[in-house]
């Protein structure tokens, strides 16, 4: 049963609810609601020189290019699995088989390919923070020696030559994001 607020001056039949009044505790706080919960708009920092870099730390990085990776990696695993799981189903399956194939198929390469570009993101962030903590300098050069360095150390367990390809493409094509990115930057208003 709902609590019903009466009037002082009602009574219910009982002669001690006349010297008893509810008790409110916001009745004495004079503080306006707003200033309760006014929050920063801007980042806090608790050093100043971490308010002067504008980038991310080695951390967030780390964070952020990992689960890029893994995300856009199982996503694309995912649909190359359910793809792989649709050209598997034979004409004698039963309706639960062939989504059991299809499931099976976007799980495992899914995992795989996340993985995979998983650690890739992870190897980038890593080298891209410790390039520049060793540069003192945030730039470009940073960003296509750690894909450079991304690709070589990815395939390094495959030989020299190997490693030397991968090491060339992931420069590339990190040296082609970042003339992407500036592109946009400078010729799309947002």
């Amino acid at each position: 049963m709902a609590y019903q607020p009466r009037a002082p001056n009602q009574s219910s039949g009982d002669e001690n609810d006349s010297t008893r009044r509810l008790y409110n505790p916001y009745q004495d706080l004079q503080v306006p609601m707003q200033t309760l919960y006014k929050l920063p708009t801007s980042p806090e920092y608790l050093f100043p020189e971490e308010s002067r870099a504008q980038r991310r730390s080695w951390g967030e990085n780390l964070t952020y290019y990992t689960g890029i990776g893994y995300l856009a990696g199982a996503s694309a695993g995912a649909a190359k699995g359910f793809v792989s799981g649709v050209k598997s189903i034979e004409s004698t399956d039963t309706l639960k088989l062939k989504i059991n194939r299809v499931l099976n198929g976007s799980g495992h390469a899914g995992r795989q390919i996340g993985n995979r570009c998983g650690i890739i993101g992870l190897l980038y962030a890593g080298l891209e923070s410790g390039m520049v903590a060793f540069r003192d300098t945030d730039d470009v050069i940073n960003s296509v020696v750690a894909g450079l360095g991304t690709g070589a150390l990815y395939k390094a367990a495959a030989g020299p030559r190997s490693a030397a390809v991968a090491g060339a493409i992931g420069g590339v094509l990190v040296g082609l994001a970042v003339t992407g990115k500036q592109a946009l930057k400078r010729y799309v208003p947002i």
